[in-house]
């Protein structure tokens, strides 16, 4: 028997799911074979499924009102009832997402695309008061979608957070009349500046776009605090350096060293775990820890500085 794609759709309620998965059946050309569509509904949004008009399409809408019911064995009597040749599943946002990816789905089930649906006007409220839960729904998705955008969207700073949790997630930004806003994304900083000046608010959408995007600073001068990674168990050669910041990217219990490697030149390099005030050019080159070729720092000039205040920076 051949495999049956499940498309699973994460986000809070009022995000945009249910409207995105009828977006895809009926104008996107996706219903267009005899397949029989499921849709499975883990919640109500203010978006109702036009039932009438999925049965056009051959497409069914079958209901799970609680987390406890999403489990193999309802899921399978679920697939023994409608036998469906494609899946879609509208989940809760409210509900674990891990547990889906790691519990066994109905035979033939295989989960082929996720994506996660974000109301770009409430994002930066629900990061504010709900960052587990909100962060939760984006560690596996493929695609992020942000909806209901307009030109003040601070859009590199979303992408920022995103990609903090699953950099290789593809991000969309669609205004509220369904286009896509292709606009290029503003950065909090000069990238055209003689000296890039990075600060401490800055650091982690500097270093997630610089990792990202590292052509487009090959040659620039950056100047930063960082903090030294610099071990005496002979992982890093002599005269590199590490320097960076640690990053909470979902929680306290999710901190992570965003750092960038930095080759000194130098005999005695900077302690491990000093602080360093640095300036440096940007090369792209090949290094064995990208496993491929990156940033790579050369000091113009470093000297030691102080601890600052707060010592985690923040993708907000």
């Amino acid at each position: 028997m051949a495999e049956i794609p499940v498309y699973f759709f994460t986000g809070f309620m009022d995000s945009g799911k249910t409207t995105l998965i009828q977006e895809t059946l009926f104008e996107n050309g996706f219903a267009e074979d005899d397949d029989r569509i499921l849709i499975i509904a883990c919640e109500d949004g203010d978006v109702e499924y036009d039932t009438e008009k999925l049965k056009t399409i051959n497409a069914s809408v079958a209901t799970i009102d609680t987390e406890a019911e999403f489990n193999t064995e309802h899921l399978q009597e679920i697939a023994d009832q409608y036998r469906p040749d494609v899946v879609f599943v509208e989940y809760n946002g409210t509900w674990g997402v891990g547990e889906v990816y790691e519990m066994e789905l109905p035979k033939n089930w295989v989960i082929v695309q996720s994506l996660a649906t974000v109301d770009a006007t409430t994002f930066e409220m629900y990061m504010a008061n709900m960052r587990s839960m909100m962060m939760e729904q984006f560690f596996q998705a493929e695609v992020v979608i942000f909806n209901r955008c307009d030109d003040n969207t601070p859009k590199s700073k979303f992408r920022g957070n995103i990609k903090a949790v699953n950099r290789p997630a593809q991000i969309v930004y669609e205004r509220a009349d369904g286009t896509i806003d292709d606009r290029e994304e503003e950065l909090p900083f000069d990238i055209n500046a003689d000296v890039i000046e990075i600060s401490d608010a800055d650091y982690a959408l500097w270093f997630m776009d610089c990792m990202e995007n590292p052509k487009k600073y090959d040659g620039k001068k950056v100047h930063f605090l960082g903090l030294v990674y610099n071990p005496k168990d002979g992982k890093l050669k002599r005269g590199v350096i590490v320097p960076g910041r640690f990053a909470m990217t979902c929680c306290v219990e999710d901190i992570t060293f965003l750092g960038m490697m930095c080759k000194t030149g130098m005999e005695n390099t900077p302690e491990h775990r000093s602080w360093i005030d640095l300036t440096a050019r940007i090369k792209v080159e090949f290094a064995r820890e990208y496993k491929g070729k990156g940033p790579i720092l050369y000091p113009i000039e470093m000297k030691p500085a102080e601890k600052p205040q707060d010592e985690l920076v923040y993708f907000s």
